[in-house]
């Protein structure tokens, strides 16, 4: 799973540096991935099951686990295939449950650091492929079931084209599911304390969060899709929506993850989870 939203903790408003095109979003997230790789695993490894024997499945910082929520379904002898895999945790516990996994990412380092893991716990390899969402490198219908855990689908300029794709290497009735940030986070300043819970960015701006160093290159980039967005960019690729799921922060959980906290998950959720279908004909 990738990282959350990661505007300041001042909760400042995007740049307004009007559209950024996909050469760019591609150049200044892979740079960006591979540079935070270490620091990322040191704050959230742990939970994510980077560290973890066979890794493990998280669909968002609400906790919410694949082994509970079965949102892929039964994949057992099944093709899989992870887009945004980060350093591979859940693909390596599908691995466990007898999936054929695939799993691609951006970020060499990323990949890298999945490969020492199944390395340590002499794991059954998963290929790690290194790619963009954009343009997957695999034949039509290759897989009966594609996801991707808080990875790719924010960071792409094209997010229809991401869904496009899919669509093309998905076998007929094939599945889709992936999460992202609630898109009505997208109005909120990035803090999990009071502050966080006051409106400050319209709804409706899809002007993409980006950062840039003193000469004005981007580094970062994030892409604001609404709801209305997610669901067009889904039936647009020819995809059928089943379902959409925002999990409740559960009460037991004191963790915060940047943004996410119990105190905002008490008033919206924090996580979209879209699951859909490739019709059959």
């Amino acid at each position: 799973m990738d990282e959350p939203n990661n505007a300041d903790s001042a909760g400042s408003a995007p740049r307004q540096l009007g559209p950024i095109d996909s050469i760019t979003s591609e150049r200044a997230n892979r740079a960006w991935w591979d540079a935070e790789t270490f620091d990322y695993h040191a704050e959230h490894g742990e939970f994510l099951g980077t560290a973890t024997p066979g890794g493990d499945f998280v669909w968002c910082p609400e906790d919410l686990r694949e082994r509970d929520a079965h949102l892929l379904g039964d994949v057992r002898g099944r093709s899989v295939l992870e887009i945004g895999c980060g350093s591979a945790p859940c693909a390596r516990w599908l691995a466990t449950q007898g999936a054929e996994v695939v799993a691609i990412d951006l970020s060499h380092r990323m990949l890298g650091h999945g490969l020492a893991a199944m390395e340590l716990f002499d794991e059954t390899r998963v290929p790690l492929v290194q790619a963009t969402a954009e343009a997957l490198p695999f034949a039509d219908a290759s897989f009966d079931i594609a996801f991707s855990s808080f990875g790719a689908v924010p960071f792409v300029a094209d997010s229809a084209g991401v869904m496009a794709e899919v669509t093309r290497i998905l076998v007929p009735g094939g599945r889709w599911v992936f999460s992202v940030n609630h898109p009505m986070r997208w109005m909120f300043p990035d803090d999990p304390g009071p502050d966080g819970l006051t409106v400050a960015i319209p709804y409706f701006n899809r002007t993409p969060y980006s950062e840039a160093d003193s000469d004005g290159t981007i580094t970062y980039v994030e892409h604001h899709r609404t709801i209305g967005d997610r669901v067009r960019e889904i039936r647009s690729a020819g995809l059928i929506l089943d379902d959409i799921v925002e999990p409740e922060w559960p009460e037991d959980l004191d963790r915060v993850w940047g943004q996410w906290s119990p105190l905002r998950g008490q008033y919206f959720p924090g996580t979209a989870i879209f699951c859909c279908t490739k019709p059959d004909c």
